[in-house]
C-alpha cells in the first residue's frame, strides 16, 4: 500500500482528499503547515510515494518546500493552489513539480492524477533499475565498479575488497539514494534472517569506507542515515 503525504493548511480540504485517497487504497498523512511538512519529508525514515503540496502555506510556502526537497527526494509532487495565475504553475513545474491542480477540483480527478503519476513513476523506476542491473560497469565520481570481474577502482587505482564487501558496495550502488537498514542488508547479502547478527554489516561498511573513501569519517559514497541505515549517495 502506497503512502501519500498531504501538506495543506485547510483541514476540511485535506480531510476530503484523505478520505478519497484512502478509499482508493492509499495510506495518507496530513500536515497542516509548511514547517511541519518539511520536517516530516526530511526525516530519513520517511518513505512517501507521492506528495500533494499546497502552494499557500504558513511556515514555508509550497514552492520553498519544493526547492528544498527536490534534490534529495525523487518522489512525484502534485501542486495544489487556489491561485489561477499562470506564473505559479510555471514556477512550480520549473522547480520540479510533476503536475498542478487548481482549487476547486474534483476529488475523483485528484485520485486519478495520483494513480497516473504513481504508475508512471513506478514504470520509470523499474526501467532505471533494470538498466542499472544490466550494466557490467558502474562509474560514480571517480569510483568504478566492474560487476562481472568483481573489481573496484578508485581514481584509477584498484581497491581490493573482500567478497561480502564487494557484494554490499555493488548492491548499494545499484540502488542509489535508497536507505537500507542493517537487517535488510544482512538479509540481502547473506541470504539469511538477521536474528541479531546484523552488527557485522557495520563492520563491513567501515572496512569498505577505509578502502574507497578519501576521508572515511566523512564518507562521500556510503552515507549513514542515523536511526535508519545506509545509502549510496549519487
Amino acid at each position: 500500500m502506497k503512502d501519500i503525504l498531504i501538506i495543506e493548511d485547510d483541514l476540511s480540504i485535506a480531510e476530503l482528499q484523505k478520505d478519497y485517497l484512502e478509499v482508493a487504497g492509499f495510506n495518507v498523512t496530513i500536515c497542516l503547515d509548511g514547517k511541519e511538512g518539511l520536517n516530516v519529508l526530511e526525516d530519513p525514515r520517511s518513505e512517501y510515494s507521492l506528495l500533494i503540496l499546497d502552494i499557500m502555506l504558513p511556515g514555508f510556502d509550497g514552492l520553498e518546500i519544493l526547492r528544498k526537497i527536490k534534490e534529495n527526494k525523487g518522489i512525484p509532487v502534485l501542486l495544489v493552489s487556489a491561485k489561477k495565475e499562470e506564473i505559479d504553475k510555471i514556477k512550480g513545474l520549473n522547480l520540479g513539480a510533476d503536475d498542478y491542480i487548481t482549487k476547486p477540483f474534483s476529488p475523483g480527478e485528484l485520485v486519478a492524477r495520483v494513480k497516473s503519476h504513481l504508475e508512471n513513476y513506478e514504470r520509470l523506476k523499474q526501467r532505471f533499475n533494470q538498466s542499472v542491473s544490466k550494466q557490467t560497469e558502474l562509474s560514480i565520481r571517480g569510483l568504478r565498479i566492474e560487476k562481472d570481474a568483481r573489481r573496484v577502482f578508485r581514481q584509477g587505482i584498484e581497491v581490493n575488497l573482500a567478497q561480502k564487501e564487494f557484494d554490499i558496495l555493488l548492491f548499494l550502488a545499484q540502488n542509489p539514494n535508497c536507505v537500507f537498514s542493517r537487517d535488510k542488508l544482512f538479509e540481502q547479502i547473506w541470504g539469511l534472517e538477521a536474528l541479531g547478527e546484523s552488527s557485522t554489516v557495520t563492520v563491513h561498511i567501515a572496512r569498505i569506507r577505509e578502502k574507497i573513501e578519501s576521508e572515511p569519517s566523512n564518507p562521500q559514497y556510503i552515507e549513514t542515515v542515523w536511526g535508519a541505515g545506509y545509502r549510496f549517495k549519487m
